[in-house]
């Protein structure tokens, strides 16, 4: 067991470097414990470590990826009905790294190939919202029940939020030319393991060169948040006895676009100033989920009336989660 902390503490977590930087901050004269000296700690720090693990997470991530090119998952896909099509296709989200915008033209393939819109929808959902390399980097910022319990109701609201979808049959609300695109057939190919390399090289200088400019707001705000804002003023807005802190932490979070990796910093700074759990996962799972640019995209090819349910499902379901969360944050310390 004391090997498992130490490893988790020096591999995930890194101790190691947040050491490093203190020491180097105190050779330069600066103290870590300041206020200023913290800030250029909790960046500096906090901006490595993400770029570290997410580097090695997308290249493991998109190896894994490389097993299920869009036409191999459309065809398991396509042999399946009913709960275990709603169940793997959430699975199988949870296997691609990318963000809601990333998806959508994956959910369009798979609708005019004419899987069941549900599954299509369980997909959309669990795509931005869960994969192996947010829970890893949710563990090394919180701990391994977070994460694994992050990822589980996840995964239930993927398959929830799609099963409800299909079971109100709302194929009539995807626009026409969706459905009017052909499905087109390709075969399998076969990838070297080189070339599996090759792409997930690929997959992390694409994903890193889109996330980067959020890693480096998001840790620059948890940065601002950790060391200049009085805990006093947090807690009286988003404190844990707050009924309203989820909501707003939902409402709060539709407007930005970003993936988990720049939302982690502010996260983890907001949990250290006392506000729940709950609250910060769910403003998390509003982010990556009903971002307003994907909301806007996703308008382009469903009608309003299936645009306003899947928001209602998704929105209703993380506030849900939030407060679950919260209620039995004893469970998660």
């Amino acid at each position: 067991m004391e090997l498992l902390h130490w490893l988790n503490a020096q591999l995930l977590r890194m101790q190691w470097l947040s050491d490093l930087v203190a020491w180097l901050l105190q050779s330069l004269g600066l103290d870590p414990a300041s206020r200023i000296g913290g800030s250029v700690h909790f960046f500096i720090y906090d901006t490595i470590k993400i770029f570290l693990l997410l580097a090695v997470l997308i290249f493991a991530v998109s190896w894994v990826q490389s097993h299920f090119p869009p036409e191999r998952t459309r065809r398991i896909l396509g042999g399946m009905r009913g709960l275990r099509a709603n169940t793997v296709g959430a699975l199988l989200g949870t296997l691609t790294p990318f963000c809601s915008c990333s998806s959508i033209p994956l959910f369009i393939g798979f609708t005019s190939a004419g899987l069941p819109l549900g599954v299509t929808f369980s997909f959309l959902i669990s795509s931005p919202l869960v994969d192996l390399a947010s829970m890893i980097l949710l563990a090394s910022v919180f701990n391994w029940t977070v994460a694994i319990s992050y990822v589980a109701v996840g995964i239930v609201l993927a398959v929830a939020g799609g099963t409800l979808i299909g079971a109100l049959r709302m194929e009539g609300q995807v626009a026409e030319f969706v459905t009017r695109v052909p499905a087109v057939e390709l075969a399998p190919q076969a990838m070297t393991r080189r070339e599996r390399a090759a792409y997930a090289r690929d997959q992390v200088v694409e994903i890193v060169r889109r996330v980067w400019p959020y890693i480096l707001i998001g840790v620059g705000v948890g940065a601002a948040i950790h060391n200049w804002i009085p805990q006093q003023a947090i807690a009286a807005l988003l404190g844990q006895d707050k009924w309203w802190a989820v909501p707003v932490a939902v409402l709060a979070g539709i407007p930005v676009y970003a993936d988990i990796f720049g939302t982690l910093p502010i996260a983890e700074a907001l949990v250290g100033k006392g506000v729940g759990l709950g609250t910060v996962l769910a403003f998390m799972m509003a982010v990556t989920a009903l971002s307003l640019p994907s909301l806007i995209m996703l308008k382009r090819v469903v009608k309003a009336r299936l645009l306003a349910t899947f928001f209602a499902i998704v929105a209703v379901g993380i506030v849900v989660i939030g407060l679950l969360f919260n209620a039995t944050a004893f469970l998660f310390t």
